[in-house]
């Protein structure tokens, strides 16, 4: 078997483990595998390509591994995505929204409200604000109110 297709071979086993893992170790061996690849497809010898998988596997562990690790773990902190993202903004009233229910529409999209408070009513029409989620129902208060 040609020298390149294990050092391909091996690339492949080190992502297979990098995914069992997830630490981003194996993934720079990975790497490095592909660098003894290239220098096999060179024509180079044995020694040179072990050599070229230890120099470009350490390049990459020293260098590429802490920026991409860095990355991955310090995510934008106030950073809000799926339901949570609805909380502080504003919707319209389409149905009157009261403690039991209603029905609000925020962009495109129309949700099942009900108020914050037990006496609190919001006619068809008036701004409100999503102070909480509840499930897929919208808490909502004054469009004034921060919650």
């Amino acid at each position: 078997m040609a020298a390149w297709l294990l050092w391909m071979i091996a690339s492949g086993l080190f992502v297979a483990g990098e995914v069992a893992s997830g630490d981003l170790v194996l993934l720079m061996f990975a790497g490095g595998a592909l660098g003894g690849m290239l220098v096999a497809l060179a024509g180079g010898a044995v020694a040179v390509q072990v050599l070229a998988f230890i120099a470009a596997s350490a390049l990459l562990v020293a260098v590429v591994r802490p920026a991409a690790k860095a990355h991955l773990e310090n995510r934008v902190p106030g950073h809000l995505d799926g339901v949570q993202a609805l909380i502080g903004r504003t919707a319209r009233v389409t149905r009157p929204v009261d403690a039991s229910g209603g029905r609000i529409q925020v962009g495109a999209d129309e949700w099942s409200a009900r108020s914050q408070y037990g006496g609190e009513t919001f006619d068809v029409g008036t701004t409100v604000r999503i102070l909480q989620v509840d499930g897929a129902t919208a808490v909502v208060g004054d469009a004034f109110e921060l919650g």
